[in-house]
């Protein structure tokens, strides 16, 4: 399949300093993030035109490779690996190639990722934390260490649960002795930092990356939409809405000063965006035309 898939379709490289920053996209699908958001429907249509009769749209699924120092940072772990057992498959998913091979196109190997940062515990951003290799499953990057938020791996409830969940595949890297939890601001390689961003989930983090005075920001879940950048306390429901919108505002804080390049998980790939202060609020800039 990956030689069957044209690489700029799913991979995407720019560089901030002397940081070298690639998007991988594992997939798209039809969400209804839009029409879970706690908006009454008239509302959230007018916002977003392109939702369907159904309330849904089409979603993409990123992951992230970051190379800094000599460092293979991978952010999110994606989707389960693209085989017809997959759970994201079609006829409502769209599978690339995947991470893996996104990774392989990029000259990573797995055993050469340092480190792996999970923004949150979803499903769609630990699937991949696990592979089969020689008819066994094991952990897919076994050299990395990997970090997620205190809060969404020790009060998970599934996390030694004795099925064959995301939870319990990545419980593998907690019994491999490469899980670390974060509670936090954490440098996890010089000018790679993960910052909890509560609100889509109680450990939700993002990851910022500095370097030479330029700035990217991978911010998970934190927003699914740009109607959300527009309007911060637009939150969808079952998620923490007064975290959220701290999260957001502490990230706009941050970033707009900064003019930095910001991607959050389910844009359309590439996902390159800036958050840009319009008035007295702020709207989204999709793929602009810098390098």
């Amino acid at each position: 399949m990956a030689d069957s898939v044209p690489l700029e379709t799913y991979v995407d490289t720019r560089v901030f300093g002397d940081a070298r920053i690639s998007l991988i996209n594992d997939g798209s699908g039809l969400s209804t993030v839009v029409r879970q958001l706690v908006v009454p429907e008239p509302e959230w249509r007018k916002a977003v035109p392109e939702t369907n009769a159904r309330g849904e749209i089409v979603v993409n699924y990123q992951c992230a490779l970051v190379q800094v120092g000599g460092h293979n940072v991978v952010i999110d772990l994606g989707f389960d690996d693209p085989t017809p057992e997959s759970q994201w498959k079609l006829p409502r998913h769209v599978r690339t190639p995947g991470l893996e091979a996104g990774l392989a196109a990029l000259g990573v190997r797995p055993e050469q990722v340092g480190y792996v940062v999970i923004t949150h515990a979803h499903g769609d951003h630990i699937a991949g934390a696990t592979t089969f290799r020689d008819g066994q499953r094991v952990v897919k990057f076994p050299n990395a260490r990997h970090l997620i938020g205190h809060r969404d791996w020790a009060d998970n409830p599934r996390r030694g649960g004795p099925d064959t969940g995301h939870a319990a595949n990545f419980a593998m890297v907690e019994r491999a002795g490469l899980l670390e939890l974060v509670d936090a601001d954490r440098e996890v390689v010089p000018g790679v930092t993960m910052i909890p961003a509560p609100g889509e989930s109680p450990g939700h983090c993002i990851v910022r990356v500095e370097s030479r005075g330029e700035h990217f920001y991978f911010v998970g879940d934190l927003f699914h939409h740009p109607c959300e950048v527009e309007h911060l306390d637009w939150v969808s429901s079952g998620r923490d809405a007064a975290a959220m919108r701290r999260s957001r505002e502490r990230l706009i804080a941050e970033c707009v000063p900064a003019n930095a390049t910001v991607v959050y998980t389910h844009s359309l790939f590439p996902g390159w965006g800036k958050i840009v202060q319009e008035g007295t609020g702020y709207r989204w800039v999709s793929a602009p035309p810098w390098s």
